[in-house]
């Protein structure tokens, strides 16, 4: 059961990574990521 659950999770991180890396992908993410921290005070460097 162990082995069938890292494969999934692989599975899982793979086609995460494939979508962060589309251009409509990464202007959400950098909107999300802008959000969260204008919310806790941080500003990136």
């Amino acid at each position: 059961m162990g082995i069938l659950s890292k494969l999934t999770k692989a599975g899982v991180a793979k086609k995460a990574m494939t979508e962060a890396q589309k251009p409509e992908n990464q202007r959400k993410l950098k909107g999300l990521v802008a959000k969260a921290q204008s919310k806790r005070g941080t500003r990136p460097r």
